[in-house]
């Protein structure tokens, strides 16, 4: 399944899962990232399709990285808080969590929050929309998942619609993945006359 289940969206309510818009307007966002091996591939093809997008950064990747995090700015892409190590908030305590996302929020200068594998519990859920927008998602890509066939993911997106959320990953794991089924998923999305919108 690769729309996120209306329950959930009445579940956390408080949460962004899709946003309202007027026109055909989507918003693609990147997990994980930035990487050199695929976030500079993302970002060369972006850039020559003229579309901007939001980053999920991984705080210590943009330590790693800082001149493709600030590559990501430059070419007008937003960016968003994805805790410093990727932890899942289910697993993880509250105060280690919290620490997690406060050290991500030296670099990444953002109001805009995703938790790693979509997983927050109640309690976290309702301190952090205090502080952020959650990000959350319509349509989830699964390109990290090797068991599904690049080819279906392609014929899954058909499901794609205006004011949805699009979430694929800009990780090593993801990489080879990505780089087939990016292409030809934005391509039909703009020859149907969609537009790619950042989230404020």
């Amino acid at each position: 399944m690769h729309r996120s289940p209306k329950l959930l969206h009445k579940l956390f309510p408080a949460r962004i899962w899709g946003i309202s818009v007027s026109d055909k307007s989507v918003f693609l966002t990147f997990d994980d990232g930035p990487h050199p091996e695929i976030t500079s591939w993302v970002l060369d093809f972006l850039k020559e399709k003229n579309i901007r997008a939001t980053f999920f950064c991984v705080g210590e990747n943009v330590e790693r990285f800082p001149d493709l995090y600030r590559r990501l700015l430059d070419e007008g892409h937003r960016t968003g808080n994805h805790t410093m190590k990727h932890l899942n908030g289910m697993k993880t305590d509250k105060k280690t969590y919290l620490h997690s996302i406060l050290e991500t929020e030296k670099q990444v200068k953002s109001n805009l929050f995703r938790p790693p594998y979509g997983r927050l519990n109640r309690k976290m859920d309702k301190l952090l929309t205090q502080r952020f927008k959650i990000i959350m998602w319509t349509w989830l890509s699964k390109d990290y998942d090797a068991s599904i066939p690049v080819d279906s993911i392609i014929k899954a997106a058909e499901s794609i619609q205006p004011g949805d959320i699009l979430v694929f990953h800009d990780n090593l794991k993801s990489k080879e993945r990505l780089q087939k089924l990016l292409p030809p998923i934005v391509e039909r999305l703009l020859a149907e006359n969609y537009l790619f919108r950042v989230i404020d």
